[in-house]
């Protein structure tokens, strides 16, 4: 069975070559689970869309609860799926700074990532439109 689930969470660290670990971390392990996803990150934030089998994504979000690397992680948003969004990326990424701001503000009272202030199925379409307008890069 497949499901996706979408979370925040604020970075401990927001030095370049740490959030470059998690990504790198992401694609290297997540192949041999079965997980595909997209993550954004910006202004000390992250969102993220998991999809897999229920039990490699609960495990995986089990680990991110415990990640150092993450505090205030919050399940925005879980559901049973038939078909993956996200199935071409092992762990898509968003560049939240080169993104134009009108998009931000279609979802959000500011032109700024705050998961925290909106529904999940609101950052969800936040996702699906960066997606759209490919606004995601590493394809991998």
């Amino acid at each position: 069975m497949l499901v996706r689930l979408l979370y925040c969470s604020r970075t401990v660290d927001d030095s370049q070559a740490a959030i470059d670990s998690i990504v790198t971390q992401s694609r290297q392990h997540n192949p041999q689970s079965g997980i595909t996803g997209i993550l954004c990150y910006g202004g000390g934030i992250f969102l993220q869309a998991i999809e897999g089998g229920r039990q490699p994504v609960s495990d995986l979000f089990g680990t991110i609860q415990g990640d150092g690397r993450h505090k205030d992680v919050c399940l925005l948003h879980f559901e049973e799926i038939t078909e993956r969004r996200f199935g071409g990326w092992t762990m898509g990424q968003v560049n939240l700074s080169k993104v134009n701001h009108s998009i931000l503000l279609k979802y959000s009272e500011r032109p700024e990532l705050d998961p925290y202030s909106v529904s999940g199925r609101v950052s969800l379409a936040l996702l699906e439109d960066l997606m759209a307008t490919a606004a995601i890069c590493g394809r991998a």
